[in-house]
Formats: structure tokens, sequence, C-alpha cells
């Protein structure tokens, strides 16, 4: 958008009359449409003495940016002969065109004025994307940033100072691959030297696939030949031979023969002889033959597909006709020559058509490699630049450019490259652009059969689709529905510029008839409910931006879609993507508040390691709830609340969950409220959990879980089975009845984390050290490789260390122990940090580090809650032995004896045993030898009664010694 206004007007006024200024105006408006028209854009309106703008309307071009900007400082130019002074004000951005009223609307409009208005009399004051979209063609300086009327945050603007003439295509990094071709056009330029011959190499490849690069390395290498080149344009008036007029310029001579001479004067515009374009053809073969007799001669024509005919016409005439001249046609093209061109260099023994495909996935890798320093940017965004990129070499700079200027930045499609894009989809026929418009509503991937149905009008679609494939645009794809057609957009890039040049109410439109041809013809796809779940809620969205009136049955069928396809991710442990569907699931409608929605949607973000979002979650579903009257589905998402606080801050958190289930509880009995008697039960087995007591526990679990199957939840039975798994590895059940039990459990049960964790446990157990620690090792390369990072912690801090100790493997133990802690630390959850920092505490008591011991079980006593038993009992035991250790006896035995007075409340063999068997070390240190042996005896009992082959074993040594 571009606003011109003349400043000074009232002066004018006073200075000319009515008759005179009204003159002067017209021919400032006629001399400013000429200017804006030569650059290809358009007069929108004339507003007082202010002209508005649009390039890019009615078509896209990459240099739309450019243009505006050379109209711009044309029309600066122009102030002086007119007598007037102004001020001038260039913006980008997205607008609607094509209504009504028929003027652009958009904010752009609105930046563009009030930029003009900012500026002095004489300036050009453009946006920071115009500046960025015109790149190293425009001179700009930054000004302070603007505060625009209308706009809440300031505005980031330049300053124009002038426009090159010809800005060269700069390369930042060094050429990747292009081996073959490159050595293709070296042999071809050696044979045209040798053989004194004219060739016409033709380089074929979409923007920003390298042939610029390409052949910037090759003139590098070429010695003393003379080099000379020639740009066609993209618009203006007269340009057909303006890359010939370049050429002849940098040649100097002329002719040694008078008539094409002559021709050549015309065409420069020294004369004004009159010619035709055989003879301007003939004349400037003529010319370069001459040039080539001193020195081979190389002639690079960029841009060849925004040649006109008389050009190409031209360029195919010496190919033909040059005789003994060492020349070579150079021609970088787009593959659009070939639509416009199908004949181009056909049938010639001296011509050579090279096709560039984009870089393979080796050579992207080595491309990121050159323009990044090591650690600049993480794995997995130099993993998405390479995906979205797809082999090509600009999109792959522009990329990296972007997220290193701004290493906050996410990965976003550079202005640059939007603009590249969308211009070259706006150069093709309107029915091959709607077929790729609603191509792109079915994603990268589209299948014949949907696509018809979103155009049905269209009768010859697959001929259509083969044109698509010849302009490589599309390509054949592997479907994903049975017995159907399928192709991709040749790149992801040109799918979304596709979607994004159609208007919100037919994306609207078009997301719900694909829907629902979908839910007819997709029913054998895995995640189906994932894809019409995105197409429904796309519908929706788009309509509520438009302020459209909403279809319910379209919103309830894109929330059941989304629910549902969250569900089965949560079967798998996938929380943070579990989270996000559910989360999308919920916004849909916040004013209609679904109790089980929103209780999966905290308990997701709470297992995805994002706690505080649980709990606002949890707290502000139950304001809504309570707002619509919904008591039961308040209380429930309270419940899940508390349940979720008991690990931000745990101290009474258990207490005050048990007091909001006592009062719940009557209620959802009352009404027989499956979720609510679900939710109850798993609150009770937590408390029973944090109070050591696993056996009392397992009860209350598999009430939930029968709560579950009751209330026919899968994700639900699938939640509570890791806590039904945990219980009864830690309570009384014998290691190897607890291994056999988990053998009845149904196969998808033993892929998850709890399952294979508890199952190592209970092996290292029985004895089966190595199978034990290849059972972790399996599980922690998996959990890091899905980034299950909560998991992780939890495995880490509180399970891998039980199983090292009772192992004897302090300093595995304490590694693990540390590593949990952290990731807990940074979770800001505190009740799993307590247990690990104790099982941290004993792994460093065992290495002699007492004084870094002490301080652990310490931080483990301020963590854990005063009704968290095993953190009280294992920070006590620390405490104890290290006293001990120091000869502070009566201060060990007082905290022995508290420690044991936890042990015998609590319903954990194991930590029983380790109860006795420190208090056993701690009385040996006092001297008491037999109340040393008799702790031992009864530890050894314990670890025979859980089936604790390595810790009775480690026991029966003790009493031996």
């Amino acid at each position: 958008m571009l606003f011109c206004d003349v400043t000074g007007s009232t002066e004018l006024g006073e200075r000319l009359d009515a008759e005179a200024l009204r003159a002067l105006l017209a021919r400032y408006f006629e001399r400013m449409r000429s200017i804006v028209e030569g650059h290809g854009g358009s007069v929108e309106k004339f507003i007082g003495d202010a002209v508005m703008a649009v390039f890019g309307v009615p078509a896209v071009h990459e240099d739309d940016a450019i243009r505006a900007l050379r109209a711009a400082a044309e029309m600066r130019d122009a102030f002086g002969e007119l007598r007037v002074g102004g001020r001038i004000g260039v913006a980008t951005g997205e607008v609607v065109a094509g209504t009504s009223e028929r003027l652009v609307t958009g904010d752009a409009v609105n930046v563009a004025a009030r930029l003009q208005q900012a500026g002095q009399p004489g300036e050009i004051v453009l946006s920071a994307q115009t500046a960025a979209l015109a790149g190293s063609a425009a001179m700009v300086e930054p000004l302070e940033p603007l505060h625009l009327k209308g706009k809440t945050e300031s505005v980031e603007a330049y300053r124009l100072l002038a426009m090159r003439a010809d800005p060269e295509r700069g390369h930042t990094s060094p050429m990747i691959g292009r081996t073959r071709q490159r050595a293709l056009l070296q042999d071809v330029f050696d044979a045209v030297r040798s053989d004194r011959s004219c060739h016409l190499f033709t380089l074929i490849g979409a923007a920003g696939v390298g042939k610029s690069r390409l052949t910037a390395d090759f003139l590098a290498t070429v010695g003393n030949a003379t080099v000379v080149r020639g740009r066609c344009l993209s618009y203006g008036e007269g340009i057909t031979y303006w890359p010939v007029v370049e050429i002849l310029k940098q040649l100097g001579g002329r002719p040694s023969e008078p008539a094409p001479a002559a021709a050549v004067a015309t065409l420069l515009g020294e004369s004004d002889d009159p010619t035709t374009p055989d003879t301007i053809a003939w004349a400037t073969r003529r010319t370069l033959e001459e040039a080539a007799e001193r020195n081979a001669l190389i002639c690079v024509l960029d841009d060849a597909h925004w040649g006109e005919p008389a050009l190409l016409d031209l360029i195919e005439h010496i190919a033909d006709f040059s005789r003994d001249a060492p020349i070579l046609l150079l021609c970088i093209a787009r593959p659009e020559l070939m639509d416009r061109r199908p004949t181009w260099a056909g049938g010639k023994l001296n011509a050579t058509t090279v096709l560039l495909e984009p870089l393979s996935t080796q050579e992207s890798a080595a491309l990121i490699g050159q323009l990044v320093a090591d650690g600049e940017i993480d794995t997995v965004l130099w993993q998405r630049i390479a995906e979205a990129a797809e082999g090509n070499p600009l999109f792959i700079e522009e990329m990296v450019a972007m997220v290193v200027d701004d290493t906050s930045a996410d990965l976003a499609v550079p202005p640059t490259i939007r603009a590249l894009l969308a211009a070259r989809l706006d150069q093709l026929e309107e029915p091959d652009r709607i077929v790729l418009e609603r191509a792109a509503v079915e994603g990268q991937v589209f299948h014949q059969a949907a696509l018809q149905a979103l155009t049905p009008d269209e009768a010859a679609l697959p001929t259509r689709l083969q044109a698509l494939i010849r302009k490589d645009l599309l390509r054949p794809a592997r479907s994903v529905l049975a017995g159907q057609d399928a192709f991709r957009f040749r790149h992801l890039l040109i799918r979304d510029a596709a979607y994004d040049a159609m208007p919100k109410r037919l994306r609207a439109e078009l997301h719900a008839r694909f829907a629902e041809w979908l839910r007819i013809h997709g029913t054998d796809l895995v995640e189906l409910d994932e894809i019409l779940a995105y197409h429904s809620e796309q519908a929706c969205i788009y309509r509520a931006e438009l302020g459209l009136e909403q279809d319910l049955e379209l919103r309830s069928a894109a929330r059941e879609h989304l629910v549902s396809a969250a569900r089965r991710t949560l079967m798998r442990e996938d929380w943070r993507a579990a989270a996000v569907l559910l989360g999308r699931a919920s916004q849909l409608d916040t004013r209609d508040v679904d109790a089980a929605l929103e209780v999966d949607l905290a308990s997701a973000l709470f297992d995805s390691g994002d706690i505080d979002a649980g709990l606002r979650s949890a707290a502000a579903a139950a304001a809504r709830a309570d707002d619509a009257g919904d008591r039961l589905g308040a209380l429930c998402l309270r419940i899940q609340h508390g349940l979720t606080h008991v690990h931000r801050e745990p101290e009474g958190a258990t207490e005050a969950l048990e007091r909001l289930v006592n009062t719940a509880l009557p209620e959802f009995e009352q009404a027989g409220h499956d979720l609510g008697l679900f939710l109850c039960t798993c609150a009770r087995g937590e408390a029973a959990l944090v109070a050591g007591k696993a056996d009392t526990a397992v009860q209350y679990f598999d009430e939930a879980y029968e709560h579950a199957r009751l209330m026919n939840s899968p994700h639900q039975q699938a939640l509570i089975l890791g806590s039904r798994i945990a219980m009864r590895k830690d309570g009384s059940m014998p290691a190897d009845t607890f291994l056999a039990w988990l053998e009845t459990l149904p196969t998808h049960a033993r892929s998850t984390d709890m399952f294979v964790v508890s199952q190592a446990e209970a092996q290292a157990m029985c004895g089966h050290i190595e199978q034990a620690h290849e059972t972790l090792r399996r599980l922690i390369r998996n959990l890091e490789e899905r980034d299950a990072t909560v998991s992780l912690a939890v495995v880490l801090g509180l399970f891998v260390p039980e199983i090292e100790l009772f192992l004897g493997n302090a300093q595995a133990a304490l590694d693990a122990a540390a590593r949990g802690c952290e990731l807990l630390e940074q979770f800001g959850e505190n009740a799993w940090r307590s247990s690990a920092a104790a099982n941290l505490a004993c792994a460093l008591y065992l290495l002699d580090r007492l004084d870094e011991a002490d301080a652990w079980a310490q931080r483990a006593a301020e963590l854990g809650s005063s009704d968290d038993a095993l953190a009280q009992l294992v920070w006590r035991l620390v405490r104890a032995k290290v006293l001990a250790r120091r000869g502070a006896h009566d201060a060990a035995a007082h905290l022995i004896a508290e420690a044991l007075a936890v042990a015998h409340r609590i319903e954990q063999t194991n930590y029983q045993a380790i109860a006795d068997m420190d208090a056993a070390e701690v009385y040996s240190l006092a001297g008491r030898a037999e109340e040393a042996r008799a702790a031992l005896e009864r530890a050894l009992d314990l670890a025979h009664r859980k089936g604790n082959l390595p810790m009775a074993a480690h026991i029966e040594e003790l009493l031996a010694a």
C-alpha cells in the first residue's frame, strides 16, 4: 500500500486561485497515476490531494515491494517538476480486495496512511516488512519506533534513501551438491571454447533452488572469457529488449558492418531510424560474434521466463545461426519458461537443458551446517528447518537467518518466500489456481476424489492435475485411502501459499465439506478422529472469527472428535499431545463445561509437566461450572485441582483433599455420578499412598479402576493402572507373585512406563539383575526419545535409585537421583522431589559423603509434607546414621526411634526392612550389638517375605559379620 500526500496545500490555496490550483492538482494526479501504473500498481482512489495506490492487486508479484518503492522514489522526484511538496508512506500486509466497494481494506492500508503522516516533506517512510521484502534493492536507514494513531504498540519504520538500479543476488554460503550439473556446464563451455561454436545452455529450476548460485560458482572459474549479463524484467513498458540493451552496453563495441551497426544504434536509443525484430536479432548476433573473436563470450540471461516472445526468438536465432564464434548463451529460468515456450531449444543439437532438483536430505543438512555455528540453534529447530525448506537452498538460508537473528522466535516462513510463492500461484490460470487452493484444504497430500467433491464444477480435473505436475507444483503420492489416487504439493510452502490465498469464509465452507466427505470415505483411517476434528474445528474457528452464526452440529462434532482423539492419545501416555487436543476441545465453547473433558485436560497438563497450567485449568473450569449451576461438575474439578495441588504444595494438601472428598462423596453417591465416585476413590488412594499405606491404596485404586470400567472409560482405566501396579509392587505382595500378576494384565498395559519400571524392580528383587538393568536401559532410552520428561524424572528420581540402592550400587543411584531431582525442580514438583532428594541422601551416605548426605536429608525434610511417610522416614534414617558416625549417639537414637515409629505405620515391606537395617547400623555404632542383631533379623524376615533376594543376601552378610 502506498499513500502520497501533498504538503503545504493550504499555502498553495492561498498562492493560487481556484482554477490554477485545480489545474495543478489535475497534473499532479495524472503524473502520480502514470508513475504508479508504470511500475505495475493501481491507483485505488484520490482522497483530497492524497493518492492511495496498491501493488499486488489484482495480481501478486514477488517484487511488489520493490515496485512500490521504485514508484515512490519516482513520485518523490516528480514533486520538483510539479512544484509541489509531498511525503509518502509505504506498508505491506494482508488485505481484502474484490469487495463491492472495490477498495482494498486491512491494517496495511491504515499503516501506510499513518507512515505518510509521520514523514517529513520529501520523505518516504516504509514499514519493516516492506524493507525486508525489498532487501538490497532499497537503501534505507532506520527511524526511531513510531507511535501511530490507532496502533497499541510502536511501529518499526525506515526512511528510503534511494533505490539501487540492479542489486546483486548475493550468496552467503558455498555451493552444496550440484556436482553433476556443474561438471556438465563446464564440459559444454570447454567444447564451446575448443570448437569455436555457439551453445544454448538453459538452467531451469524453481525459485531459490540454486540456479544463480551454480552460475556464480561457474563464472568464478572461466578465466579470461568475456562475461556479460542481462536480466529480463517482470514489468514495465517497452522492456522486450531490456536484457539485450544491457548486454550491448557492457560490450561497448559496434558491429563493423554499417547495417547491423545502425540497428544497434536504434536499439540503444542513439538513433530514431526504424528497424524490425529480425534485424535486431541479426545485428545482436553479429555484435556477439565479433566480440567472441577476441575472447570466448558468455552471455548470461537471468529470469528468461519473463522474456517477451521477441526476445526468446532472438536468443534462439543466435543459437541457430551463429558460426565460428565461441559463444555460450546461458539462460537461467523457472519452469514457467517451458509453459510459455514448450518448444524451447527443441531439436537443437547445440542446446542443453538442465533441471535443478532440490537438495537431498544430506545436502540440506550440510548447508545448514555451513550457515550456523555449533549450538547456535537446537537440533529440533535444525530438523524443522530442513523439513520445511524441503531442499530449497534459498528457503534454508532465509529460515536460518530468521531464527539466528531472533533465537527466541519460532520457525516461520520469511516474507520474501511468502511473496515469491504467492506470486507464482497468481500467475497461473484461474482454474488451475482454484484446483490448488481446494487441494490445500486437505493438506500437503490430497486425494483426487476429495478434491472433486470440493470442486464439483471442474470436469477436467484429471487434466488439470497432470498440467500442475508438469509445472512442478504437484507430484503423485502414495494414497492413504484405499482405491483413491493421491497427489502431494511439490513443496509444503506452496500448499501454504495456496491455502493463504483463500478468504476465510471459503476456507470455513471447504473444511466443513471435506470433513463430511472424509466421514464417509475415510472410515479405515487409524487417525480419523484427529483429522475430522481438525477440519471441523477449522470451520468453527473461521466462522467465529468472521462473526458468523455458529453451526452447533459442526461444533459438537469437532469437540467430540477432538476428545476422542485425545483420549486415545492418553492411552499412549502422550500427555503433551493429549493436552493440546483437549485444550482445543475446551476452547470450542467456553460456556459449556464438560467436567469429564476438563478433568482430563487438567490431568494431562500435569502429566506433561506443566503443573501450574493444570491447576489454573481445573480452577477456571470449576468456576465456570459454578456459574453454570453444575454443582457436581464443579466438585469433580475441585478434586482434580486438589490431586494436582498435592504435588505443588504438599503440606496440608492431602488433608484438604480428604475434607473435600468427605463433603462431595455423599452427593456423588446419591446422584450415582461415576466420574465423581472415580475421582473420590482416586483421591483416597492418593492419600493412602502419601501415608505409605500401599496395601490400602491398592484397594482404593482397584475400586477406582472399577468405576472407570463402569463409565466405559478406557483412558481412565489406563490412567489408574499405573497406581495399581506401583502400590502392589511397594506393598506386601511378594516380588515373584507380583511378576506373575503383571503377566495377567492386558497386552496394551505392558508398554506403559509404570509396568516396565515396576517389572524391572521386581526382576531385581527376584535376583535377575542383568535382566532388570537391561529393562531399565530400554525404558530410559525410550523415555528420552519420546521426550517424556515427567515420566523420565519420576523413573530416575524415585525408581532407579530404589533398585540400585538395595543392589548396593551407590554411584548409579546417585547419578539417577541427581538427574531426577533436577528435572522435577524444573517442573516445580515437590512431592516426588522430596522422595528423590531422600534417595540422593541415601546414595551420598553410602559413598561416605556425609556432609552432602546430611544436607540432602534436610532438603528432603523441607520438601516433603509432614504426612509424607516415606520422605519423613528416609530423611530421619540418613540423619540418624550421619549423627551416629559422628558420635552423637543419643541424637541418633532419638531420630531412629522416630523413624521406626513411622516404619511400623506404613505398608511398604522394603522400606520397613530398610528402616530395621539402618537402625541396626545406628545401634552397632553405639555398641548395642544385641539390638543391632535383633533389628537385622527383623529386616531379614521382611526381605524374605517380600522375596527381595539381593536385600536378604546383604542382610545375611551383615548378620554374619
